[in-house]
């Protein structure tokens, strides 16, 4: 379609009126010439009359065609796909850079491959955004940031997708005269959502995706601390892909980067797994690894093993702790009781966790040390006397928590909803229990919490509630009151009181994931404590309290692999990273099925279509040569058609 971009010079062609009136209306008198022979005369003049016509017709029409010619060159035509011109244009890419990406496609890793064609089918000159998972370019050229390009890495750290239409948005100018295109390159996996009503209507959206050659991909998915002994423990190792050919694939296992063992994946009936022996109280830097040409980020899973802190566990009694110690053992907590009226106050700060197991009342010296030691990051377990004064409970459930106990109910009363979903039962149960010999209580009390409890009865009042650092029973857990002691529920939700008041570096960590951990030691004034791999060293975001440091790694390392904790230049802790595995799955959207979205299959392709659609053909040359054509067929006329 032809446009103008000075269309306004349009109205000078009422200007071709004034030929039309000149050759319509000849003002030119013609003067009589006396002649002797007139039928001579007649026949010429015929033949005089049917040429002078002629030629006034074509001289009309080339003077008519080469006046509109010059109007029309002077308007400047052009032609293209698009209403803007090519200075109007603006492209934002986004270009995906997470492992999934480092898959092999017909001609090598798809974001190898991406990178080249944006190189190969760029020009220079032309600038644009261009933005991935890490990095971000703004109006540039391939020419300035094609080094970067070359360099680029993977990264477990993926954009969700509508977070990057969101930023495509961002990237675009505020006016919306111009055209605004929009190219998503990525194997579009199904790990995040993706929703086109997220994206600006006004923007031409182009999605690219690059698919692999195979989908079939083998990964080290998890590894955990089966069955120990005194002198062993069992490392156990899940894989994930197809079943049907996970067998005899071998796993190594380093520690330090020694070769330790090797041994391949069993598969008989079950998920593929491995399963290492590993020496008890032996500090252990390790790393799993298999061989798979498919991904590579995923074929290593590093972990961490030191001599385990023991959680401080101090219970102060006026009933039978016998339930406590059964729980608390020798191999992971440092248990110790007191009965209340033998305690020592300077001991509190020296705890991970205090029970308060069924004292009557709390006088205010207590309430006071045990407001200071939560304020210090220590946990409280409470477990009331069914013989309980409740202001004074109060007293320091007030100051601690937003939990308050009403009243003494002297019912009965089964203990039957249980919370899978909390925190203190994730690895508990594999399902939900129908057939559950429900405990009871013969008291309890009555307790007013904003909170949802972990256990509660089966009037839905709550029997045992978790807030922030205190936990909290709502019935005496004496044998006369309550057989919850003799429950399976017992062991489980004591032991994970105790795993949360200290929490010691676990196995390994995803990296990204909002964790945290204790570390049992003092710091000097302005002192911190730093991670080091290798050459790198960071510091993560820490706190310091008297008797230990909580480290919180969400932001901070981003890399995989083995770390040592350093306080001063002494090495504490060890901490091991991973990268989320959920990258393992090659399963993609099939975005023409799924979202009726148009893709294309080559970088080349997209770009292609973006630069006809913006380019533009200026017309005004060609009604010039138009023009010189016309005059010079006027003066053929003129001068041969007599």
């Amino acid at each position: 379609m032809m446009q103008f971009k000075n269309p306004e010079i349009l109205y000078a062609l009422f200007l071709l009126l004034i030929p039309i009136i000149v050759h319509l209306f000849q003002l030119r008198r013609f003067q009589k010439v006396p002649f002797t022979n007139v039928e001579f005369l007649r026949n010429v003049n015929k033949q005089t009359r049917k040429s002078r016509q002629l030629k006034k017709w074509l001289t009309l029409a080339t003077r008519l065609l080469l006046l509109t010619c010059i109007i029309l060159a002077f308007a400047q035509p052009f032609s293209g796909a698009t209403d803007q011109l090519v200075s109007d244009s603006e492209t934002v890419i986004y270009l995906d850079n997470s492992f999934s990406m480092q898959a092999k496609g017909e001609r090598g890793e798809l974001l190898k491959r991406a990178v080249q064609d944006l190189i190969e089918n760029s020009t220079d000159d032309s600038r644009f955004h261009l933005f991935t998972n890490t990095n971000e370019f703004r109006d540039v050229s391939l020419k300035s940031i094609q080094n970067e390009l070359l360099q680029l890495n993977y990264t477990g750290k993926q954009l969700d997708y509508n977070a990057v239409l969101l930023k495509a948005n961002q990237l675009f100018d505020r006016d919306d005269s111009g055209m605004k295109n929009f190219v998503m390159i990525s194997d579009f996996q199904q790990r995040h959502n993706l929703s086109l009503n997220v994206i600006d209507s006004t923007i031409n959206a182009s999605f690219v995706q690059l698919r692999p050659v195979s989908q079939n991909n083998f990964s080290l998915d998890s590894a955990y601390i089966g069955n120990r002994n005194l002198n062993t423990m069992e490392l156990k190792v899940k894989l994930k892909g197809d079943p049907s050919e996970l067998e005899n694939i071998p796993i190594s296992l380093h520690n330090n980067n020694t070769l330790m063992a090797k041994t391949v994946v069993d598969n008989n009936g079950g998920d593929p797994e491995a399963t290492f022996s590993l020496p008890v109280n032996e500090t252990i830097k390790g790393e799993l690894s298999i061989e798979d040409a498919q991904l590579q980020y995923d074929n290593k899973l590093y972990f961490s093993i030191d001599e385990r802190e023991k959680t401080k566990v101090l219970s102060i009694n006026m009933a039978d702790d016998n339930f406590l110690r059964r729980v608390f053992t020798d191999a992971e907590f440092e248990f110790s009781a007191v009965a209340f009226d033998q305690l020592n106050y300077n001991t509190i700060d020296d705890q991970n966790l205090i029970i308060i197991n069924e004292l009557e009342s709390l006088p205010t010296a207590l309430v006071n040390a045990l407001s200071a030691f939560i304020n210090n990051k220590g946990y409280i377990l409470i477990i009331p006397s069914d013989d309980i004064e409740l202001n004074s409970y109060n007293q320091l459930l007030n100051r601690i928590s937003n939990i308050s106990f009403e009243d003494l109910l002297k019912e009965e009363k089964r203990i039957t909803r249980i919370n899978y979903s909390h925190p203190l039962f994730r690895d508990v149960f594999d399902k939900e229990v129908t057939n559950f010999q429900y405990p009871k209580a013969n008291t309890s009390i009555r307790a007013n919490s904003p909170i949802s409890p972990v256990l509660q009865f089966e009037d839905g009042s709550p029997f045992f509630i978790q807030t922030g650092n205190v936990f909290v029973f709502t019935a005496a857990l004496n044998t006369e009151n309550s057989n919850m002691i003799n429950s399976p529920l017992i062991v489980p939700t004591l032991y994970n009181v105790g795993r949360q008041s200290f929490k010691t570096p676990g196995l390994y960590y995803i990296v990204g994931d909002d964790s945290s951990f204790d570390v049992n030691t003092t710091l000097p004034p302005d002192n911190i404590l730093r991670l080091r791999k290798d050459a790198l060293e960071v510091i993560p975001q820490q706190q310091t309290f008297p008797k230990k440091v909580n480290v919180q790694i969400k932001d901070n390392p981003t890399e995989a692999g083995t770390f040592e904790v350093l306080n001063s230049n002494e090495v504490i802790e060890h901490l091991s990273l991973n990268h989320d595995r959920r990258e393992s799955d090659l399963l993609y959207f099939n975005l023409a099925e799924q979202f009726d979205i148009d893709t294309f299959n080559s970088i080349q392709g997209v770009l292609e279509t973006i630069k006809s659609s913006t380019e533009i053909n200026d017309l005004w040359k060609w009604f010039v040569i138009f023009a010189l054509i016309f005059l010079i067929a006027e003066m053929l006329i003129l001068k041969f058609i007599r």
